[in-house]
């Protein structure tokens, strides 16, 4: 899906100031129609995961509103976890039968048809895997926002791990599943994801495979050291 400069300074929730500079310094993916920037929403992803964090700068927005929404993506995965579901011990074979599983088991909580789901996941699958490397996969959906304001993550340990194309060749043996009920958050979830998967130390928190309570708690106390 193509984005206008405007759409992405909005996803973003920056200035379209910043993005003009990130796009004109040649660190954001962009190409050029008619003197105009346009941004693929798929390279977009993968500029966000890839830099770990969302770009800092004040947006139009007064000062209030701005503390009110670092407020609100402060503890973003926090409450998205809290409002998915960790799986242990997940069998599966391949990335098909582990998406398939897993879309089983939180679509009936959506409401939602566990085989549609299931081929939303793998058509963003089929555009490009979504391992992040370390062993570690944030499966999303490309054009799918749950209803609602509620966001959710789900958290699969996998019983072994399974090849999952990821550029560094490792098997991934966890998942978090992203579900999010807008294009905004689901960026800014997407990157604290992949922030997350890139500290040290929460990569060996996670491979203890801490259950639910205790992943929350962990979660938690990380997000309040960042800013």
């Amino acid at each position: 899906m193509d984005l206008e400069l405007q759409e992405v300074a909005q996803l973003l929730n920056v200035s379209d100031a910043q993005i003009l500079k990130l796009t004109a310094d040649g660190k954001l993916p962009s190409y050029n129609i008619n003197g105009s920037y346009r941004f693929n929403r798929q390279e977009i992803e993968a500029w966000v995961i890839g830099h770990k964090q969302l770009p800092e700068g004040h947006t139009q927005e007064d000062d209030h509103e701005n503390h009110q929404r670092n407020g609100l993506l402060r503890y973003n995965l926090f409450r998205a976890l809290n409002n998915g579901e960790v799986l242990a011990d997940i069998e599966a074979s391949n990335k098909e039968a582990v998406i398939r599983t897993t879309m089983k088991k939180i679509a009936p909580s959506l409401r939602l048809d566990a085989e549609v789901l299931t081929e939303i996941f793998m058509d963003r699958e089929n555009v490009v895997p979504t391992a992040v490397g370390n062993g570690f996969a944030i499966p999303h959906a490309r054009d799918f926002l749950i209803e609602g304001h509620r966001d959710m993550v789900t958290v699969v340990y996998l019983a072994e791990p399974i090849a999952y194309g990821a550029l560094d060749g490792l098997d991934v043996h966890t998942l978090f599943f992203l579900m999010a009920s807008d294009d905004r958050k689901h960026l800014a979830l997407l990157s604290k994801i992949a922030h997350l998967m890139s500290t040290p130390s929460m990569v060996q928190t996670l491979k203890r495979r801490p259950q639910k309570q205790e992943l929350l708690d962990i979660v938690k106390a990380w997000e309040t050291t960042l800013l």
